[in-house]
């Protein structure tokens, strides 16, 4: 089914529809039409990491978890999981009519806002910092979630469009002011990437404002640059009550039907909130005329019938077998395999077994099942704990002494006691045991969307990048303890790690894994599998000299505009092995001139010097010569994940693209201005610090 052909059958329907008919298929909630055979469609649902609030489903980690992956291949197995599961579910519901809400196939996900202030309580719900990273993986998501079949198998939808990364608690009538270099260099390119290449079903608009005009009714991002410059030509949505919002909360008009039109006329075409039921008298006003409804109802449709909703297509006999069955979870647990990222090792890890007697499992997050899921999750059938986790790997051969040790952020654990409740119990596990997994963190009640969470946090941003302190103290009072200890982080985000930098033994950053993962954190910790994440985001030291968070300007932030030395690197992540780049070449010896005018390709040759198999993440970076116009930084511009056999010798080829070798200037507009670039080639960033921690230095190519 192409989309023309979609789009004519589309207008047949929409060509017999009265106005009070066209104005019910604008909603997110979209009315049946039972003369013309068009039946009732939700099209409310969630895939970010699995799909979410619609009963069981296989719960991938979070998405901050698949960037630290930096595999590309695996996002679109996941979006091909997710999409399966989808229909699965869809047939089952559309079988028994349940035409609710989250039960549909058009699944709002990904999202593909760049991670840009360590503060944002919604970070973790994106790719990471990079924007080249987001639209890598953003792409193959998408193709995962779509197919590649005759109909689509779920529409795929990039959010939040564009220029959105908090504050949550203002976001309803905040105006995020950009530059037009930092808006085409680092806040729209993966949006572009994923409109273009991976042809995304549909977009949405975010709540706040950007230079001016709300984003679910932008005349410059919606259709100068989205449907003009990229040639989008599937449908626009609000983002939940976000046309509400120009009236209630902007202030940029004076009530609803002014909000109806101005969405409206800019092509926002379909409405996740209830403004959208002011249409008619809108309409009845004069302030909408009928051909826009016909417009938005038309693309709408078109979505729809590439979807096979009125045929039968490939999709229709998926069964319900299909959900959280073997194949998806042994897929979550390689995505969560790949996701750990080891930061500190003194060589405690991997733990051996059969040389430990008792080992202790502390920390609010060590038995805790929402630290294993993020947000926007569906519903596992099992969930396996750090602590359980643990647990089932050594059996009844160690010991495992289990404390909570502290709330997760309040002072006790409960009411009714001294705060430090379970200090006591937490020392006398330490003190027994031979080593310590202290797993600290957040979840989702710290760190989330505006409204969802329930601590002090309550916008859900965090106020800094200090653990509560609740648990700074407890990680003081293990450390006190002189017992060897690994500090097993679970978070969606950067936190201060600085103390635990100091006394760790080890640290595993987890984030949050998936409803099983605490199986394959205790895998990775006994030496199973060598953890091979890498950074998708900066870890700072502290937020020293850092600008303002309402400051949507990138001068220092992220690892291409970083002033100052982070604790830990973008791009990187230990293993338990050694692997290096023995060598790398440009194929063909293309000259800057050629290169970006084609691309190029690298030939890089990697060896393992250790007597395990190991997997690793082949990183390279570009800074062009000789232009203002660059970023300050290197920056990522290709990547790929392998895997090397004990004492191998593998070669690997890497693309370069053209674009690498583009610049922006102050106007916005991208072209190549330098006349020279240097690449390097490495298993994290070319910078000091990255070289200290992992005693390597990545291989320079100059072109």
């Amino acid at each position: 089914m192409n989309r023309e052909e979609a789009r004519r059958r589309a207008e047949e329907f929409v060509e017999q529809m009265t106005v009070e008919e066209l104005a019910s298929q604008l909603k997110f909630d979209s009315e049946p039409i039972d003369r013309l055979g068009i039946p009732e469609y939700n099209w409310w649902n969630e895939g970010l990491h699995g799909v979410a609030r619609a009963g069981v489903a296989t719960v991938f980690p979070q998405a901050i978890g698949m960037g630290a992956t930096f595999d590309d291949d695996l996002l679109q197995e996941i979006g091909d999981a997710i999409s399966t599961e989808a229909r699965a579910k869809y047939n089952m519901q559309i079988a028994h009519d349940d035409r609710d809400l989250y039960k549909g196939i058009t699944l709002w996900a990904p999202n593909l806002n760049l991670f840009r202030d360590p503060r944002w309580g919604r970070g973790h719900e994106t790719y990471g910092e990079d924007p080249f990273l987001i639209g890598k993986l953003g792409v193959r998501f998408i193709k995962g979630l779509q197919g590649d079949k005759e109909y689509l198998k779920t529409a795929a939808c990039a959010k939040h469009f564009a220029v959105h990364s908090g504050p949550e608690a203002v976001r309803r009538h905040f105006d995020a002011k950009v530059t037009q270099k930092d808006l085409w260099e680092t806040y729209l390119p993966q949006f572009e990437t994923c409109v273009v290449d991976g042809k995304v079903e549909a977009v949405m608009g975010a709540y706040n404002r950007t230079n001016g005009d709300p984003c679910c009714a932008h005349p410059y991002l919606m259709n100068e640059v989205l449907r003009g410059k990229w040639g989008f030509e599937g449908h626009y949505l609000s983002d939940c009550w976000a046309i509400r919002d120009f009236h209630e909360e902007h202030k940029i008009t004076s009530r609803p039907e002014e909000s109806v039109k101005l969405a409206l006329d800019n092509g926002c075409d379909l409405n996740c909130g209830c403004t959208y039921q002011r249409i008619l008298d809108a309409y009845k006003e004069g302030l909408i005329d009928i051909e826009v409804l016909k417009r938005s109802a038309t693309r709408l449709l078109t979505t729809r019938i590439l979807l096979g909703m009125f045929d039968k297509t490939e999709y229709d006999d998926i069964p319900f077998d299909k959900v959280e069955c073997k194949e998806h979870l042994d897929l979550a647990s390689r995505a969560a395999k790949e996701s750990l990222v080891l930061l500190k090792n003194d060589g405690i890890l991997p733990l051996k077994k059969d040389s430990i007697k008792t080992i202790g499992v502390i920390g609010p997050n060590a038995n805790s099942r929402l630290s294993l899921i993020g947000n926007y999750y569906g519903t596992s059938s099992r969930y396996i704990t750090v602590l359980e986790g643990i647990q089932d790997y050594v059996g009844d051969d160690v010991r495992v002494l289990y404390s909570e040790g502290c709330h997760l952020f309040g002072p006790k654990v409960q009411r009714m006691c001294w705060p430090r409740d379970r200090f006591a119990e937490a020392a006398t596990v330490a003190q027994k045991s031979d080593v310590v997994v202290l797993v600290l963190g957040l979840d989702e009640t710290l760190e989330g969307e505006e409204g969802d969470t329930c601590s002090e946090y309550s916008s859900g941003d965090k106020k800094s990048l200090k653990l509560p302190p609740s648990q700074i103290e407890l990680l003081e009072m293990i450390a006190q303890t002189g017992v060897p200890f690994v500090v097993c982080m679970m978070a969606g985000s950067a936190l201060d790690l600085g103390y635990a930098d100091e006394k760790a033994n080890a640290i595993i950053q987890a984030w949050y894994p998936g409803a099983r993962g605490g199986r394959d954190i205790a895998q990775m910790i006994f030496g199973e599998f060598s953890p091979s994440g890498k950074l998708p985001v900066t870890f700072y030291r502290d937020l020293e000299g850092f600008p303002e968070f309402d400051d949507y300007s990138m001068k220092g932030r992220t690892y291409r505009y970083l002033e100052k030395e982070p604790l830990y690197p973008f791009g990187y992540g230990l293993t338990y092995g050694k692997a290096t780049i023995d060598k790398a070449e440009i194929v063909g010896n293309k000259n800057f001139s050629e290169a970006s005018k084609d691309g190029l390709s690298i030939k890089v040759s990697v060896i393992n010097e250790c007597d395990r198999d190991i997997e690793e993440v082949i990183q390279v970076y570009a800074h062009v010569n000789n232009t203002d116009d660059e970023v300050p930084n290197s920056k990522l511009c290709g990547f790929k994940r392998v895997s090397i056999g004990k004492k191998d010798r593998k070669d690997f080829l890497i693309d370069i693209s053209s674009k690498t070798f583009e610049t922006v200037n102050e106007n916005g507009e991208r072209g190549v201005t330098g006349d020279s670039a240097d690449l390097y080639i490495g298993f994290g960033q070319p910078d000091k610090r990255t070289e200290k921690l992992t005693g390597q230095k990545a291989l320079k190519i100059s072109i």
